[in-house]
Formats: structure tokens, sequence, C-alpha cells
């Protein structure tokens, strides 16, 4: 065949090249998210939401299945959001929990946050955006063991609070096309 091939475009296209950071500031962002991820393990999510901007985008989409066809005719399916919420619907969210009355948290879940391939997209001063990917592990009753496995973009930017950042923008996307668990309940 003498015609060019088709390149296929990615279904979310998130990789980029990350930039050359201070070796310092680097450290100081994964201590941050590391931070954030022992914080919701402990389930200390009032001083989770400390380290969340009043101005928070917080997304979780799943991933869309797209057929190759379609792809090559940048033809993509809708994104799905299983939640897209601001500060005060995650303290909402963290009041329910508190309450013992959240059925699917009880008893409650025991979670595992892990962060890794943290690279820092850009920063100046004030603001990084960064891109890393997660695992969460995610066991309640003795049936509900899931794991939710994905992609983060978190734009952060330092604040006077004791960690020095806050999220003000997040953008889960899940490796799933079907969601397996029956419920989210769990923060990410």
């Amino acid at each position: 065949m003498s015609e060019q091939a088709t390149v296929l475009e990615p279904l979310r296209p998130t990789a980029q090249p990350s930039v050359i950071a201070p070796q310092a500031l680097h450290y100081e962002i994964e201590q941050f998210l590391y931070l954030e991820a022992a914080l919701l393990d402990e389930w200390r999510f009032r001083e989770w939401l400390e380290l969340i901007a009043d101005d928070i985008s917080y997304v979780l989409l799943t991933n869309t299945q797209a057929l190759t066809r379609d792809r090559r005719r940048s033809v993509q399916p809708p994104l799905t959001y299983i939640f897209n919420e601001d500060k005060f619907q995650l303290e909402r969210r963290v009041a329910r929990l508190e309450t013992g009355m959240a059925w699917s948290e009880e008893p409650p879940s025991r979670t595992r946050h892990f962060v890794s391939n943290v690279r820092i997209l850009k920063h100046d001063a004030q603001t990084v955006e960064l891109s890393c990917n997660y695992l969460i592990h995610r066991a309640s009753k003795q049936q509900d063991i899931y794991s939710f496995v994905g992609t983060c973009q978190d734009k952060l930017r330092r604040t006077s609070n004791g960690a020095g950042w806050e999220v003000y923008s997040r953008e889960l996307a899940l490796d799933e096309f079907v969601l397996q668990a029956p419920n989210i309940s769990i923060l990410f």
C-alpha cells in the first residue's frame, strides 16, 4: 500500500513533556502528595480538606472506549463524569462520612493510596501543574475489595497552610471502562 498510515490519536492525551524543575521543588510536591494520601487513608478528612482550595474543581472521569475507525476520524464518545464537585460538595461528603450513617462506608473502608510517576508539567513561584498515576486499594466488607487505577492532573498553589500547598484543580481519570465497584464513597 502506498497510502500513508494514519496515526491514531490517544483517547485522552495526557502525555506531556515534563519541565526541568528544581529537585527541591519536586521533592516538596511529592511529599505533599504523600501527606494527602496518608490523611485520606487515616480518615483524617477535615485535615485533608485544609489542603483543598475554596475554588477547587474536583473531577473523576471514566475512560471512554472508541473504535479504531472512530478514533481515526477523531470521533470520540462523550466523557462520563463519576463526580464533578466543588469545595462545598466535598465538605458535604466528608460530613456524611463522619455521621456513621453512610451505608456504603459501614463498616468503614480501609484504603491505601499510592502515587507514582509524578511529573511537573509547569511551575512558577506560586503554582505547579503536575501529572501522576494513582492506585487506590479499597477493602470494606468481606467480599468488597476493589482497586482504582488511573491518572491524575493537579494544579497546586502555594499557601500558608501547614503543608505549604493547596489543590485548586484535580482531574482524575479511571482506566476502567465500566465501573466494577458498587459505589465510590471514598475520596481520591
